[in-house]
């Protein structure tokens, strides 16, 4: 039972950041943008697993978990697991450099709007796959 709460639970968290990244886009904040978009994506994963009854783990990427439990996912969803391993996969790689950079990489600077719509996209997609699977 508490695992559905927390699933559903994650899944309106997931939502409502959704709102903040046209905000961030509107900003030219587009590092941001990939950042949030990150975390909007890690929520939605890690609460579509938890409805299937798998406890996420504690690291930030889990599509290979999806990929390793597609069949428990709605057809839909199932049909889209490696596109939402991929996606997980990319803003992981991407987590910290969107929000601290590096002595050679300043977020601000190194991110595009394309980057940023992407970053977007991605996560609309991947809340929309969540919200099939959370009921």
């Amino acid at each position: 039972m508490k695992n559905l709460s927390l699933a559903k639970s994650y899944l309106g968290k997931a939502q409502k950041r959704l709102k903040i990244l046209n905000m961030l886009l509107d900003e030219d904040d587009y590092s941001d943008v990939v950042r949030e978009a990150q975390e909007i994506v890690e929520l939605a994963l890690k609460g579509m697993l938890r409805q299937i009854g798998i406890e996420p783990p504690k690291w930030h990427d889990v599509g290979q978990l999806i990929l390793e439990y597609r069949g428990r996912f709605p057809d839909e969803v199932s049909a889209q697991a490696e596109k939402l391993a991929g996606i997980s996969a990319w803003l992981r790689k991407e987590r910290e450099f969107s929000f601290y950079g590096d002595i050679d990489f300043i977020p601000t600077e190194q991110y595009s709007k394309d980057d940023a719509q992407r970053a977007m996209d991605d996560a609309k997609f991947t809340v929309q796959m969540s919200e099939l699977t959370i009921k």
